[in-house]
């Protein structure tokens, strides 16, 4: 815990700025009778019956300190599907020296998945871009872009979308009009104040 606050913390740099990664899954869910919109005094009606569509998955990365998001939707959440989006998250830094990732342990969340879909010497090198810390199990409400994914729940998602691609163009132009607004998270959970509120758990100094 203290890890990722610390790097919280820590004033930007460009050369070494800290990223903010996660995912979550997202059901493809088309309605079988179009809803009735609005009037006066009459909210929208949508009917409890759907047709589902499978499910896809919305990989995002956040950098906190600067408003800016990346996001690619795709089929799966696989260590290939895992893979390909850190590859496309680093070309899109090139001048970074390297990434530092703050994300939760998910199996996939490994160097080791780079290896499924390139070949060992660019997987090694892929993975030296990154510097990866890891949330402790049972707290993923440390990593900041869980934020950024609710917002997008909310102001995106909060509707049934029937398609994978329109899902897609959905999300790219939300994610276009949150960095032109460079709307970033402002943090305020230090490692002094989780001292304070976690002290039970921490070792009693003998000195």
């Amino acid at each position: 815990m203290e890890d990722i606050l610390h790097l919280y913390q820590l004033p930007y740099d460009p050369k070494r700025p800290v990223i903010c990664v996660d995912e979550r899954p997202c059901q493809l869910i088309e309605d079988i009778l179009a809803p009735l919109p609005m009037e006066p005094g009459k909210s929208k009606r949508q009917d409890y019956h759907y047709k589902r569509h499978g499910v896809c998955t919305v990989f995002i990365a956040l950098e906190p300190l600067t408003g800016w998001r990346f996001v690619q939707v795709r089929q799966q959440r696989t260590k290939k599907d895992y893979a390909a989006f850190m590859n496309a998250l680093a070309q899109q830094r090139p001048e970074a020296e390297e990434l530092v990732i703050v994300q939760d342990n998910l199996n996939t969340h490994t160097p080791g998945s780079f290896y499924t879909i390139f070949s060992p010497e660019e997987a090694f090198a892929l993975a030296q871009r990154f510097e990866m810390h890891y949330t402790p199990p049972k707290a993923s409400w440390l990593n900041m872009v869980e934020i950024e994914l609710s917002v997008l729940s909310k102001q995106c998602l909060d509707r049934r979308i029937g398609d994978g691609l329109t899902l897609e163009r959905e999300v790219l132009a939300w994610v276009k009009e949150r960095n032109a607004k460079r709307a970033t998270v402002h943090w305020q959970f230090t490692k002094n104040k989780a001292r304070d509120k976690f002290k039970r758990f921490y070792p009693v100094s003998q000195h």
